[in-house]
């Protein structure tokens, strides 16, 4: 099973891989399946729900979804996976609590793909990454992530990890991830950085607000950077409205990417059961 919960449970060539089958979606030669993907999404849930439900329906497969709260019973997770496994031929599952996926992907029945736990994010950040691989490729680049130890911010340094990328985070260093590579000098690290990646301040406002990104900031940065805010981002917290408004911010567009990317991974996962 090909699963995906976390991103260190790949290797550099299944994310070749799907960036490879992404293309394909992306101009429409992607394969077709004829089956259905059971989705279990919370109402919350905006871009990584219509990116999947769209992408499953264009590739063949019937979405089926629930709410995430379907999960939370008594039954146990492995059952509910092998009887899903005569009906479906994919899983993805947004839930706070991972193991809730791990144990469903522990079944071996169907393969589980990780729309997003409060630990990690791992289809948000291959979907970044390869937008910005299609740009101007991964190799050499320096990634700066501005903001606390978080789901995104594990995600992206799984995908360091796996891709060997240079990355390093900027905060308090009470809100570093441990073992990350740290600083809390947030000019002089932008101004080495290629591409600046922020999540939300959430509880940890008062302390990151030295730490917004902002117009003056990115002009100090090195010539193309790429300003790439997590959605959804709040103007006047991690970011400021004049920095969305900055050449270097990427675009709503960029967000495209998640459809062929998601496309890529179940096809991926389909693929290898």
């Amino acid at each position: 099973m090909r699963s995906l919960v976390r991103l260190d449970d790949w290797s550099p060539a299944d994310v070749d891989e799907v960036f490879r089958l992404a293309e394909a979606y992306r101009d429409g030669s992607g394969r077709s399946f004829d089956g259905s993907a059971v989705m279990f999404f919370p109402p919350t849930s905006l871009r990584t729900r219509v990116s999947f439900e769209r992408g499953a329906a264009l590739m063949g497969l019937q979405p089926i979804v629930f709410p995430s709260e379907t999960l939370d019973k008594s039954e146990a997770l492995a059952d509910v996976a092998r009887y899903l496994e005569s009906w479906a031929d994919v899983m993805i599952v947004r839930h706070g609590d991972i193991g809730v996926l791990e144990r469903l992907a522990d079944a071996a029945a169907l393969p589980v793909v990780n729309a997003m736990t409060d630990v990690n994010h791992p289809c948000e950040v291959l979907s970044d990454l390869f937008a910005i691989r299609e740009r101007r490729g991964l190799d050499g680049q320096r990634f700066l992530f501005v903001g606390a130890d978080g789901n995104v911010a594990r995600a992206w340094q799984e995908a360091a990890r796996v891709l060997g990328l240079d990355l390093a985070q900027c905060c308090p260093a009470d809100l570093a991830i441990p073992g990350a590579v740290w600083t809390d000098d947030l000019e002089t690290a932008v101004r080495t950085a290629d591409v600046i990646l922020t999540d939300g301040f959430g509880e940890h406002v008062a302390q990151l607000e030295p730490f917004q990104i902002t117009a003056a900031l990115l002009d100090s940065a090195p010539a193309g950077v790429l300003l790439n805010p997590c959605p959804p981002f709040t103007r006047g917290e991690e970011v400021s409205a004049a920095a969305i408004r900055h050449p270097a911010f990427v675009g709503h567009r960029f967000k495209a990417s998640l459809l062929p990317v998601q496309q890529a991974i179940m096809a991926f996962a389909i693929r290898s059961s």
